[in-house]
């Protein structure tokens, strides 16, 4: 196994509403940081009992908006084990302003959340020109992008990924392809495109590891595919804890065993050198 565990995709939820009030993205907070918040303490003693080292934990634009406070404070406390990866509206003017701002306090990577739990997938953020500036100075100042989106938004993510070759997006959930059909997975086709693409890398969470168990689909004729199309170094493991129910060890153990049909070398990059490469600080 990889010599360290980094997780790229949890959450952390204050229990301080006074300091950190809640004012979710599209006015409607999701259910899972109401019923299973977590703060940054929690985390840290879930990494611990699974034996994760590091992790690039992801602001809940579904809690707090554009206000990453919580998450870069909180990252603040673990210096070297956690780094903070938040949102800001790109489309405003003052993104770019904005995004120099969270940098300076802590900020280590950028995420567009275009849809999900709370909300469609829009993609016209995507495609919308204004937020070139803030692209251009993700390019600058090295900042790996993350973007939430499904199916729909990938033609735009490619346009992205053309016109900003220098900045790596990191697309959650793999893009959340449909993988019912099973190998040789026709239905993903849109995914395994993005694979010419070498600025784009992907993340492997719960979703996919439950998505492979249905239908005709299985980890065994699947994982192998992503990994030979995008090769092991663009593909990150992250765990989506706690939005994803269970302990999570229960959720590394279920990623370990569905990843098992890889070689020991493909999933080091995957639960580790992946991410530490995409967020130099937790190297």
């Amino acid at each position: 196994m990889a010599s360290q565990l980094v997780d790229i995709h949890p959450h952390i939820i204050s229990d301080d509403e006074g300091r950190y009030p809640p004012a979710p993205l599209f006015g409607k907070r999701s259910d899972w940081s109401q019923e299973r918040p977590s703060t940054v303490e929690n985390l840290i003693a879930a990494m611990d009992q699974a034996g994760v080292a590091k992790a690039a934990v992801v602001h809940s634009s579904t809690t707090y908006g554009f206000d990453n406070r919580y998450v870069v404070e909180g990252c603040g406390k673990y210096p070297g084990r956690l780094v903070a990866v938040g949102s800001v509206d790109v489309v405003q003017p003052d993104a770019p302003q904005r995004i120099r701002e969270w940098t300076a306090l802590g900020l280590a990577g950028l995420r567009l959340f275009t849809g999900g739990s709370t909300k469609e997938f829009d993609p016209t953020e995507l495609e919308d020109p204004r937020a070139y500036p803030a692209w251009e100075l993700c390019a600058e100042l090295n900042l790996p992008m993350c973007i939430q989106t499904g199916p729909i938004g990938l033609p735009q993510v490619t346009a992205l990924a053309k016109r900003f070759p220098t900045v790596r997006i990191i697309l959650d959930h793999l893009g959340r392809p449909d993988v019912t059909d099973g190998a040789p997975y026709a239905k993903a086709q849109s995914m395994f495109a993005l694979a010419a693409y070498e600025n784009i890398y992907m993340k492997l969470t719960p979703r996919i590891f439950g998505d492979v168990k249905k239908e005709k689909a299985s980890a065994e004729t699947f994982f192998p595919r992503v990994v030979e199309a995008f090769g092991a170094q663009r593909l990150a493991w992250g765990s989506n804890y706690p939005t994803s129910p269970g302990a999570l060890s229960e959720i590394l153990a279920t990623a370990q065993a569905s990843l098992a049909c890889l070689n020991e070398e493909q999933r080091e990059w995957i639960f580790g050198k992946t991410a530490q490469q995409l967020y130099p600080a937790l190297a």
